[in-house]
């Protein structure tokens, strides 16, 4: 096992690295008191050696990481790496390309929904992984052979977890299944929320124009406050706060001390002269620039029961294709496609549409029935 502590070995594993392939990787974080997560681990392996990086070493230059993760000739094997990814946008300005998710191949190749790891290791390799140190503190120093023997098995496996399913892709035409998938891992926007849509994050019963346009204004200014400070948005105020504070808008200190969960040295500071003078710009906005939900139209009479026909055949199709039904269609897509032929859905378009899509239009317009025999649902063809 390699540890990494200083720029020049790390210019060196890079140099190595960046003859392969691949390589799997993973992370080590904490974000418990913090807006962005504090990287405290990379692990990396290629089919001929593992490491570990350290960046919280003193004087550590994370530049050649940052030149392996964005070099387009080598594969970053991630295993639902939404979060790691989300660390290497953040400190790079780039999500690193190109990437392959376990996870989602894992789901492609029938391993049902959102696998976890230690299940995805088992069924594959047959070996186990010790859990004991999984919710360990990953930035004291220094870390026991225990802690670091655990880090390195998340990649070491990782390799024979990817073979293994990249094979199985290959073997059954799916890489493309894949790929379509990785580009939304791949977008920036996945990984920020612009703080004037912050508030689409907040459960809302309210929806009254004049409420919404107040949310909007203090939940992009808590956004803001959270990103500047680096403290969770909860930190800052929560959730309940910003409700009330829309429903009943205060209009100075006073008033914005009653409300619960505020002191006074947040009133009579910054951060209250910050937040009142969000709450004015919510109520002076106007009419037409007020943020309105998106209504859910009532389902059309009949719609309930051609659902529960469609979600029998997605299940169908799932399990004939052993695929997770995660990734085809979700409900309220299936309601979608239950209204209307055109629905600009996921499931009526690329693989999802071979796999399930065709088959939905299909059975809503009479086409095809589904039917019971010898306690398995098939298909009767009436075209």
């Amino acid at each position: 096992m390699q540890i990494i502590t200083t720029t020049t070995d790390l210019e060196e594993l890079v140099t190595r690295f960046e003859k392969y392939p691949y390589f799997t990787i993973d992370t080590e974080f904490l974000r418990e008191s913090t807006f962005w997560p504090i990287l405290c681990l990379v692990q990396l392996a290629t089919d001929d050696e593992s490491a570990i990086l350290d960046p919280m070493a003193d004087g550590i230059d994370l530049a050649p990481l940052f030149r392996l993760l964005q070099n387009k000739d080598v594969l970053k094997v991630f295993h639902a790496g939404r979060q790691d990814l989300e660390i290497f946008h953040h400190l790079n300005g780039e999500v690193p390309e190109p990437i392959f998710d376990t996870q989602v191949a894992a789901m492609v190749c029938g391993f049902g929904e959102s696998v976890g790891y230690d299940t995805l290791v088992s069924k594959i390799t047959g070996k186990g992984i010790d859990k004991s140190s999984r919710f360990t503190d990953w930035s004291r120093r220094p870390l026991s052979d225990r802690q670091l023997t655990y880090a390195e098995a998340d990649v070491t496996h990782l390799r024979d977890v990817y073979k293994f399913l990249a094979n199985k892709l290959k073997e059954r035409g799916r890489e493309e299944w894949v790929t379509s998938e990785m580009e939304i891992l791949r977008a920036p926007e996945t990984y920020f929320i612009p703080p004037m849509e912050a508030w689409q994050r907040i459960k809302a019963r309210n929806s009254n124009p004049k409420f919404l346009g107040i949310l909007q204004a203090v939940a992009a200014w808590r956004e803001e406050q959270a990103h500047r400070q680096d403290i969770p948005r909860n930190r800052v105020l929560r959730d309940e706060a910003l409700l009330e504070i829309s429903s009943n808008p205060p209009n100075n200190p006073e008033a914005l001390s009653h409300v619960r969960g505020i002191g006074k040295k947040f009133v009579d500071g910054h951060m209250g002269r910050g937040l009142l003078e969000a709450v004015e710009t919510g109520t002076k906005l106007p009419a037409d620039q007020r943020p309105t939900p998106k209504k859910k139209a009532p389902p059309s009479k009949g719609i309930g029961p051609l659902m529960e026909l469609l979600r029998v055949l997605l299940k169908l199709r799932c399990e004939e294709n052993e695929v997770a039904q995660k990734l085809i269609c979700n409900m309220t897509d299936l309601e979608k496609i239950a209204a209307e032929d055109e629905a600009d859905v996921p499931a009526l378009k690329g693989w999802r549409r071979r796999v399930f899509g065709d088959d939905a239009l299909k059975l809503k317009n009479g086409e095809i029935a589904l039917s019971s025999e010898g306690g398995k649902i098939k298909i009767i063809d009436l075209a």
